[in-house]
Parts: C-alpha cells; structure tokens; sequence
C-alpha cells in the first residue's frame, strides 16, 4: 500500500500548486513543522473566547459589535484609536485570522500585539500599537515595523522590485530601482499574526505565504495580545482564533496527513477519497481538511 501511495502521490504532484500573480510567494520563508501543521488543520470553533475583542481594553472611539468579534470605529477627527484582544496567550504557538479591508484602513492602520497595558487612545494621527515599549506592530499602508515609537525598517524584509516586478532575477540595482524596491506592498484584507509565545517571535501569513519572524525576543512567560489601532472612521476589523498547539513536535499522524496534502496541493484536495488509503485514514485526512 504505502509504494503505491507513493506513486499515486509523485505521479500527480506536478503543477499542484495554481499560479497566482501575487508577490507574496516569492517572499516566503519556510514554517516550522509546528506551524505547517496548524496552518494546514482545520480551523476552532467561531466562537471561541480568543476570537473576541475585548469589551474594556479598547478606545471609547471602537464600537464593538453583539459578537465581540468585530469592531468598527466611529468616524472622529484627531483620534488614534485602538483594541486589543479579550484573551491573550503566555506560551503555545498560536494563530489569528484578521480581516481588515484595505479601503478601511486609511493612514497608520497597525497590526501587531500588545502587553497588558498598552495605550489604546491617543490625540492626534499616531500608530499607536508600536508607539510605546508594551506594544508591537506592523503599519500596513508602508509596511513599516514599529516598537517603542520608533520605525524599524520595512517587513517582508525580502525585496526583488516593486510589487509589480516581483518575479525579476535578482541584481544589482541602481538608485531607481533601490527606490521601486522599496515601494509598500499592497496588503489584502485578510492576514494571519503568528504569534510563537515560546520562542518569543511574531510574524504574518499573506496569501498563503509565511514571510518571516517580524519581531524578536518578545517577553517571556507574560500575557500577549492581538491588537489594533486605526485612525479611519468606519473602520470594521474582524479577528478570528485559527488554531494553536504546545511546544511539543507535532504528532506523527499529523505531519503524515501534512505531506499528503502539500503532495495533493490546495487544488487536489478534493480527491483525497481516491487515494488507496484505509477508511479509518481516509476519514482523519478528509476530516482535517
């Protein structure tokens, strides 16, 4: 069985993947087991307790909806404005879904975690979560990182051009092309915040695509948030908890079933019931889709 597995898979894997014409795939950085698992099992419940905004730790200027999993911003002037999570986490590896359409975002539209007592209202137009030593975070519109109210540098931190040139070889490049290389990538409405509360790391999932530890040496062993901040009135942001797991290596059955899908690819999934596999393993591949 396993050597005809092996062949059904080999003989179908080509061009598994469908083409895409986003930059973000030529940006990945490869995931640990860990996270290719999670990112490849199914996701909680909706309405899981880490899936909510919190109620308190929020601007007055956020409104949140019946949910708890959506808030939207009310259309104040001079007003930085932010949220956190009702739930943090202080080990694990965990993942969040965060839908934020672009034309919702406007100027210093930030992403990222936050401690206990991070700010979430401020005068003015600020980014607010990475404005102080509590917070960290990732500015949308200039892909820029913040910690500490101070700028540190652009994230992906990979850049082949412009986002419209992001398949170009990779050269030396002139003074025009150092300035197109640093030209903000468009950020879709859906990102993924990976938070490894172990390692002390933060990162983001694009379009399908891992791109790298945004943030290191994260404190240790203290409740960390998902937070926003926007400055946009009618703002709607929406969170939602993925999936997590403990330090410890996936199980074997789990990276099993995460080496047959990679083979089959996100196109193929649908044929999982035409592997020659027992029921009992047919059902935990189709269930975990």
């Amino acid at each position: 069985m396993g050597v005809s597995l092996s062949v059904w898979l080999i003989s179908r894997a080509e061009n598994s993947r469908p083409s895409s014409s986003s930059a973000f795939p030529l940006l990945a950085v490869p995931t640990s087991s860990r996270l290719a698992v999670i990112l490849n099992s199914s996701p909680v419940a909706p309405g899981n307790g880490r899936s909510h905004w919190s109620s308190v730790h929020r601007s007055p200027h956020f409104l949140l909806s019946s949910c708890h999993q959506e808030v939207t911003r009310s259309p104040v002037e001079r007003s930085s404005d932010g949220v956190r999570a009702e739930m943090g986490v202080k080990s694990g590896l965990h993942v969040w879904e965060v839908l934020w359409k672009p034309n919702h975002r406007g100027s210093h539209a930030v992403l990222g975690i936050s401690r206990q007592n991070c700010p979430l209202q401020a005068s003015g137009y600020n980014v607010l979560v990475g404005g102080d030593l509590q917070s960290w975070g990732w500015e949308l519109k200039t892909n820029q990182l913040w910690h500490a109210g101070q700028s540190l540098g652009l994230y992906p931190r990979k850049r082949t051009g412009s986002h419209s040139e992001a398949a170009a070889d990779f050269r030396p490049m002139s003074s025009t092309s150092t300035k197109m290389a640093q030209t903000p990538l468009p950020i879709p409405e859906s990102i993924l915040l990976v938070l490894d509360a172990d390692a002390g790391t933060l990162g983001f999932v694009v379009d399908g695509s891992f791109l790298g530890v945004a943030f290191k040496d994260l404190p240790r062993g203290v409740e960390l948030f998902p937070a926003v901040s926007s400055v946009r009135g009618g703002a709607s942001i929406r969170l939602r908890y993925l999936n997590g797991a403990t330090r410890d290596p996936p199980a074997l059955m789990a990276l099993s079933g995460l080496t047959i899908r990679q083979y089959l690819g996100q196109q193929r999934h649908n044929q999982m019931h035409k592997l020659p596999l027992p029921p009992r393993l047919q059902h935990y591949l189709l269930s975990n889709q």
